[in-house]
């Protein structure tokens, strides 16, 4: 015959708490003062005292930050000049990069970037196509002979 129930249950029948202690335990959310946040501006406001930060109440209550929807944020990827000074002789042993007039020829979208950033220093004179470049890294482009072509691209 299947046993309904477990034997701790039929041996505790008769026990009242069935092993739960004296008063009124292991029951629900009842027990507890109501289920999660539940009290917190009433019965519970000694707890958001003691464990919020400095009598304020957060993290507890109020809005904390802000996330842009997806559809608006754009993901950055930027690289630094003195990064692309080093990666041009690599790119042009690929075939990424063209020369044109004495210039190497450079397109960033092409090789996963989307942003110029004037970080490190570069010798070299070079013609870059970027969407978005910052001014310090213009300025050092023109001071080595070449120039920075800013390209205009729809952000998804």
């Amino acid at each position: 015959m299947v046993r309904r129930f477990k034997r701790g249950t039929k041996y505790r029948r008769g026990s009242r708490t069935h092993g739960w202690g004296r008063v009124g335990q292991h029951r629900k959310s009842g027990g507890s003062g109501g289920k999660g946040m539940v009290g917190f501006h009433k019965h519970k406001w000694s707890l958001v005292m003691k464990y919020g930060e400095s009598g304020t109440g957060w993290p507890f209550y109020g809005k904390h930050g802000f996330k842009q929807p997806p559809p608006i944020s754009i993901e950055w990827r930027p690289i630094n000049v003195g990064t692309l000074a080093e990666l041009v002789k690599e790119l042009k042993a690929e075939g990424k990069v063209r020369e044109e007039g004495g210039k190497y020829v450079i397109n960033l979208l092409e090789l996963g970037f989307n942003k110029l950033l004037g970080g490190g220093t570069i010798d070299l004179p070079v013609i870059v196509y970027t969407p978005i470049a910052s001014r310090t890294a213009v300025e050092k482009i023109e001071k080595a002979g070449g120039e920075v072509r800013i390209i205009h691209v729809i952000h998804r």
